[in-house]
């Protein structure tokens, strides 16, 4: 499975760079139950080299990889007989989080995509435009955000997945459940 189909190319973080040649894809694989929903074994993801050898920086957002976000550092290793590189182990967060969409109601996709927006935040939509995978930036107010797509939720217009939360983003949640807002977790 390859993240890549990005659902407004001007919204994706790599949208328009000219250094395309300079991205390769890393293997990651998926524990055994995500693969049987992700009706695949790897998820193989667009990466940058780094400075340090063996150690790629993550290009594009997730659908079934949990834990990375956009911008994350990881280790890879040459995998020879698969003939490609592998994700190895995390090395360092970008500070962005990694949140994943159903979409229940289609009639939702505009509002749904100018919320995004609205808090800068870019998207990739699979093949079936029922899943989407959301980048959110370390500068927003992801409280805020995560409030407005529970208030979605609540309408049976979307399920919802953190994924990634970036430590920065946690700190908003810690205030939120403090304060009566969602439950953290996650």
């Amino acid at each position: 499975m390859d993240s890549g189909n990005v659902a407004n190319p001007h919204e994706h973080p790599r949208a328009g760079t000219t250094d395309v040649e300079r991205l390769y894809k890393v293997a990651f694989d998926l524990p055994e139950n995500l693969a049987r929903w992700a009706r695949a074994s790897t998820e193989r993801l667009w990466t940058e080299k780094t400075p340090v050898r063996m150690e790629s920086r993550v290009c594009n957002v997730p659908f079934y990889v949990k834990g990375i976000a956009l911008g994350d550092i990881v280790r890879v290793r040459a995998d020879n007989e698969r003939r490609e590189l592998v994700f190895e182990e995390f090395v360092a967060p970008s500070g962005h989080s990694t949140v994943r969409l159903i979409i229940l109601d289609k009639t939702e996709l505009d509002r749904i995509g100018s919320l995004l927006k609205k808090f800068e935040c870019a998207w990739e939509v699979d093949g079936s435009g029922i899943l989407w995978a959301i980048d959110v930036p370390p500068a927003v107010a992801y409280d805020t955000l995560l409030i407005a797509l529970m208030q979605l939720k609540e309408a049976g217009k979307i399920e919802i997945e953190e994924s990634a939360v970036a430590q920065g983003h946690r700190k908003g949640l810690d205030t939120l459940g403090q304060s009566g807002g969602l439950p953290t977790g996650g």
